[in-house]
């Protein structure tokens, strides 16, 4: 399914558009005539240490990327939900709009991975994003606290940052997944899709308690300040963090004008390969089960366990604990078991969907067991199950995005990261949707809960069936090179 890491350096341009200036296997070009010509104007030499790609230093720090971008959503979805549900007393569905704007807006991704392609470089995209998400979250803030005075144009300003927060997210984690998939070899792949991952949720972790300790007293202007002050170290780190990594990789080219590909013709060629499509549908089912119990678990252990708030709570911590081991134990295998069939991510989004599958159809019938059934244990191993999925998808993605044309790389992680952002903002409104529709037609709540258990079990079926079928089918045919340059 993968690619090998040095296979990166074939992705230039066609025979006339890049040349390189030396390597091994092919003599250095002439610097007269011609060959001079088309030197200076195509591939720019490798930067030294490009040929080992990335190495764990350079993984990391793409990690405190996500931990910027993680700072910085958390205040969004978590601290401006509260406080215009409590402290503004607007209707709930208010903030759930505003949010799922910020998922709508990530159709758009497969244009920015297109134009991270044209332009030959992911950095400027992933900088310009973390731009866009970082004043989408002080506008959005400010948009809040301007609602206390005027409703209407506090709203409108709150959606205009909700959209600019999607686009940001959308633009800057497209582009940050290309740079690694291009990156990082094979046998790191679900390694570094761990660390960068575990180290989005330390951006969630440190920034909302930090947050709501300066924002108590709480007020309008304190709520911009604190805002704006997250999201100004936001862009910081990522910023610095971002530096001289993609130097470390053999740079290509922009693409003439002249031989520029159409968006919706690169995006039909994507979505003609077989495997890109059917990892499309599996990207959003999966996501579309793992999501649709988020807002449904809580109250279903309160109404059948008569578990108070507080350990509901707790029960979500529980859950969240097993996503990160289930992440870890993924990220140990792939490396210590390198070589071997423990190393195959396919294998691992196997059993994640299979693990999360069974643990859905076990809480389904929990309630038939009642207070002898082990809530705990079964919600600990579906969260296990969850995190050895997601971070072998992800890894999967990375790999994936290298199939074909090197051209398309940013596209075809846009049209995967479409598919995650839709099928997860669409999972949890649709989970709780699911449980009102059956309670309409049974008397009983906990058979509405384990219907929906039910039916997201079945999905990860669905997406353990389309995984098994990723490599049934050959990758398309990759862009010619020059002789000289397919050599090496």
């Amino acid at each position: 399914m993968g690619i090998e890491s040095r296979a990166r350096r074939t992705g230039a341009l066609g025979s006339s558009a890049a040349q390189p200036v030396s390597g091994p296997g092919a003599g250095p070009l002439s610097r007269t005539g011609e060959g001079a010509r088309r030197g200076s104007r195509g591939r720019v030499p490798e930067q030294p240490g490009a040929a080992d790609g990335l190495g764990w230093p350079q993984i990391v720090r793409l990690g405190l990327v996500q931990t910027a971008l993680g700072s910085v959503v958390v205040l969004m979805t978590a601290t401006l939900n509260r406080v215009m549900v409590v402290e503004l007393a607007l209707p709930a569905f208010v903030p759930g709009l505003l949010v799922a704007l910020h998922y709508a807006v990530q159709v758009l991704r497969p244009r920015w991975g297109y134009g991270s392609d044209r332009s030959g470089r992911r950095t400027p995209w992933i900088v310009g994003g973390m731009a866009a998400l970082c004043l989408g979250g002080f506008g959005a803030a400010c948009g809040t606290a301007l609602a206390a005075e005027n409703l209407a144009l506090g709203l409108a300003l709150a959606a205009l940052s909700f959209l600019c927060v999607g686009m940001g997210v959308g633009a800057a984690g497209t582009s940050l997944l290309v740079l690694l998939s291009g990156g990082v070899a094979p046998a790191r792949r679900g390694a570094a899709a761990t660390v960068v991952w575990v180290m989005m949720i330390v951006g969630f972790a440190v920034t909302a308690p930090l947050a709501g300790h300066f924002l108590d007293p709480f007020s309008g202007p304190r709520l911009v300040a604190v805002s704006g002050t997250v999201s100004l170290v936001a862009f910081g780190v990522a910023a610095l963090a971002l530096a001289g990594v993609e130097r470390r990789l053999p740079v290509r080219a922009p693409e003439p004008a002249e031989a520029r590909r159409p968006f919706f013709t690169v995006l039909a060629r994507v979505l003609a390969d077989p495997v890109a499509r059917t990892f499309t549908v599996f990207v959003f089912v999966s996501m579309l089960a793992y999501s649709a119990q988020e807002l449904i678990l809580e109250p279903y252990a309160g109404l059948v366990f008569a578990m108070t708030p507080g350990a509901t709570t707790k029960l979500a911590g529980l859950q969240h604990g097993g996503v990160l081991a289930g992440m870890l134990l993924v990220a140990a295998v792939t490396l210590l078991a390198r070589g071997t069939a423990l190393a195959s991510l396919r294998l691992w989004i196997g059993i994640g969907c299979a693990g999360s599958a069974a643990a859905l159809f076990a809480l389904a019938s929990g309630a038939a067991a009642g207070s002898d059934f082990p809530l705990r244990t079964t919600v600990f191993a579906l969260g296990v199950a969850n995190g050895a999925y997601a971070v072998a998808a992800i890894g999967s993605m990375m790999a994936l995005a290298g199939r074909g044309d090197a051209r398309e790389r940013g596209t075809r992680m846009g049209v995967w990261g479409a598919a995650q952002g839709v099928a997860f903002g669409a999972g949890g409104f649709l989970g709780a949707v699911a449980v009102d529709a059956v309670r309409l037609v049974t008397a009983e709540p906990v058979q509405a809960y384990a219907a929906v258990f039910a039916a997201e079990g079945l999905l990860f079926l669905v997406a353990v069936v389309l995984a098994a079928r990723l490599d049934s089918a050959p990758a398309p045919d990759p862009v010619p090179l020059d002789p000289a340059f397919s050599a090496r």
